[in-house]
C-alpha cells in the first residue's frame, strides 16, 4: 500500500491504526479496545492455465495480507473481470478455487462484482481482525531480529516458464501447491509468541519486500544468498532466462538500495527480485524468541528457513 495523498492526515483519523502513515500491507481500523478491522483487496490477471488453480492461489495471495498483519480472515469479496466471449464455466472454476481457499481459512465469501475487460482477472476484497495491540507491522524489527521466510522463493520465474510451455509439469505443480498453501498457521505462530514484524513476499521480490522493513524500521536487513529456500526448478528457469517483466522493474527501483557484498551466479542473483505470487511471510523475531516461534510454526507444519538477520543501519545487505 502506497500513501494516498498529503491532504489525508493520519491524526484526524485516530481509529486508523494502519494505513495513513508509512505503508504496510493492510489497513487496520480499532473498533474496540480488543478488536481492529483489516482491510485489504488484491486481485491480478491468470499466473497459470488451470482456472481452478488460479482461483486458489488468488485467494491465498488476497488473504495474505491479513496474515502478514498477524490477523485472522472473516470475510471476502470476489472482484473479477472476465471476457464476453470467454466461457462462463472457467469463471466458474476460477470462484470455486476461491471459495474453496476462503472456505479453508474458515471465513466466508459474501458476494462480490464482476465487469467486463478484455483481459481476465481475480481476486478478493478480504476483511480480518487482530487485536489493537498484537498487529504486527513492516515497522517492528529491531537490530538483532532473526529474520525467518516461510515458503520458497521462484515462482515467477516458474510460472513464467509455464506461460512460455518450458516448464516440467513437476516444478509447474510444486509451485502452484507453495502458491496455494495459506499463510493462516504462520499468522497463529507470529501471534502465538507476540511477533510486531512482518510482511509477505509478493510482486517487489524478497528484495523489494525485505527494504519495506528495513526502511519502515530504519534499520538494515543482512539477507544470506546461501540460505534462501528455492523452489525446485528456479534456479534451472533462470538460467534459461525465463524472467517475469516485473523482475526488471525490481532491480531499477532496488539498484541503489542493496548492497551485494560478493558476486553470485546469475541465477541466483535472479531469484532475489524475482516477483512472487502468494509467497511466504517474512518475519523479524528477537533471538530469545526465536526457537519459540520455531515451535510454534512446526506445530502448525509451516516451514521455515533462516534467512538473515536485522543490523543497524539502513537498506539491504546480501553476503
Amino acid at each position: 500500500m502506497r500513501p494516498l495523498s498529503d491532504k489525508f492526515n493520519p491524526r484526524d483519523f485516530p481509529a486508523l491504526l494502519v494505513g495513513l502513515g508509512d505503508p504496510d500491507d493492510a489497513a487496520v481500523y480499532r473498533v474496540n479496545a480488543t478488536t481492529a478491522l483489516i482491510q485489504t483487496l488484491d486481485f491480478f490477471p491468470p499466473v497459470v492455465d488451470d482456472a481452478y488453480s488460479f482461483g486458489a492461489i488468488t485467494a491465498a495471495n488476497a488473504m495474505s495480507d491479513v496474515y502478514a498483519m498477524g490477523g485472522q480472515v472473516i470475510l471476502a469479496l470476489n472482484l473479477a473481470a472476465w471476457r464476453d466471449d470467454l466461457p462462463l464455466e472457467l469463471l466458474s472454476e476460477i470462484l470455486r478455487g476461491g471459495a474453496d481457499k476462503v472456505a479453508e481459512a474458515g471465513a466466508a465469501i459474501a458476494g462480490g462484482h464482476t465487469i467486463t475487460d478484455q483481459e481476465p482477472k481475480y481476486g478478493l476484497s478480504v476483511t480480518g481482525i487482530v487485536h489493537p495491540d498484537r498487529i504486527a507491522t513492516k515497522g517492528g524489527a529491531r537490530g538483532g531480529d532473526v529474520l525467518v521466510l516461510t515458503k520458497p522463493l521462484g515462482s515467477g520465474l516458474i510460472t513464467t516458464a509455464g506461460k512460455n510451455s518450458v516448464a516440467s509439469d513437476a516444478h509447474l505443480q510444486n509451485a502452484i501447491a507453495w502458491m496455494a498453501r495459506l499463510n493462516r498457521g504462520a499468522a497463529h505462530a507470529i501471534q502465538e509468541i507476540g511477533v510486531k514484524c512482518a510482511t509477505d513476499i509478493t510482486g517487489y521480490g524478497l528484495l523489494g519486500h525485505a527494504y519495506e522493513i528495513a526502511q519502515a524500521s530504519r534499520v538494515a536487513l543482512r539477507l544470506r544468498a546461501d540460505a534462501l529456500p528455492l523452489l525446485d526448478g528456479a534456479r534451472e528457469y533462470a538460467r534459461q532466462q525465463q524472467i517475469p517483466g516485473g523482475a526488471g522493474r525490481n532491480k531499477l527501483y532496488l539498484e541503489d538500495k542493496v548492497e551485494f557484498t560478493r558476486a553470485l551466479d546469475d541465477d541466483l542473483f535472479e531469484i532475489f527480485f524475482d516477483p512472487q505470487t502468494s509467497g511466504g511471510l517474512l518475519i523479524a523475531v528477537a533471538e530469545t524468541r526465536l526457537d519459540a516461534l520455531v515451535r510454534a510454526l512446526k506445530l502448525r507444519n509451516v516451514d521455515q528457513w533462516i534467512v538473515g538477520e536485522v543490523v543497524a543501519g539502513k537498506g539491504i545487505i546480501v553476503q
